[in-house]
């Protein structure tokens, strides 16, 4: 692949360390940059969807820097925020100290693999990853993961870079993430290389409508694909039957 932090197969993990690991300070403004700001929006969808009830036990995988670990435990969940990038999980429990005055103990941050966790089947009544699904080795096995540790009546929700069903629409947005993206990785990164990986990861990934087939075949119900941008980001929602 002409991208560096790209490449198919079992190598792919180490790169994407690499990828979090050079953009872990700036994530943050860059996702404030490159997404206008909306991506605060997307995330409070998210969060409105998982419906958090008192007493409920919340995974959000690949959290990286805790936006929606965050917010989960803000709305009363215990939460568990999991990641392969020591990178990302420093800002993130940096932020936790920061937003929460004091020690709570309702959000913990904890390195680990989304394709092969440590929690026994069943454990959470909410399971979540943004931005995290098309970055994985494999994201069938993600989902899959995702559904085993889901209780029954679970809320499993996705948030990802989506594909466009409008042809016109597609071209412009991925002209975007070819020129503009890159451009923006370099001016607050130095770094255009990384912001790159974007479009070549969306390329190889199928997005919204493949998730949903797949949350489909896991028997999941109540399956629904939000569209954000006209396609250009997605939710993918699904329950996991009780």
């Amino acid at each position: 692949m002409s991208n560096g932090f790209y490449t198919p197969g079992e190598p792919r993990a180490a790169k994407v360390n690499d990828l979090f690991a050079a953009i872990a300070r700036r994530y943050d403004l860059l996702n404030d940059v490159q997404s206008f700001g909306l991506h605060r929006r997307w995330k409070r969808r998210v969060i409105e969807l998982a419906a958090v009830q008192p007493g409920n036990r919340a995974l959000d995988l690949c959290c990286g820097t805790g936006d929606l670990a965050l917010a989960l435990a803000r709305r009363g969940a215990e939460v568990t925020g999991v990641d392969f990038s020591p990178a990302m999980l420093e800002i993130a429990e940096a932020r936790r100290q920061r937003n929460f005055k004091s020690q709570i103990s309702n959000l913990k941050f904890m390195r680990g693999d989304a394709l092969q966790t440590s929690f026994p089947d069943a454990s959470f009544d909410i399971v979540t990853v943004g931005y995290g699904l098309r970055n994985l080795t494999s994201w069938e096995k993600g989902l899959a993961e995702m559904h085993r540790v889901a209780k029954p009546g679970a809320r499993l929700v996705v948030l990802d870079f989506g594909k466009p069903a409008n042809a016109l629409w597609r071209g412009i947005y991925f002209a975007h993430l070819k020129c503009a993206v890159p451009l923006l990785g370099w001016m607050f990164c130095s770094n255009a290389d990384a912001y790159a990986y974007i479009l070549e990861s969306l390329k190889q990934y199928p997005a919204q409508l493949a998730v949903a087939e797949k949350m489909r075949e896991l028997k999941l119900v109540n399956v629904r694909v939000i569209n954000l941008l006209g396609g250009a980001m997605a939710i993918n929602y699904g329950e996991k039957p009780v």
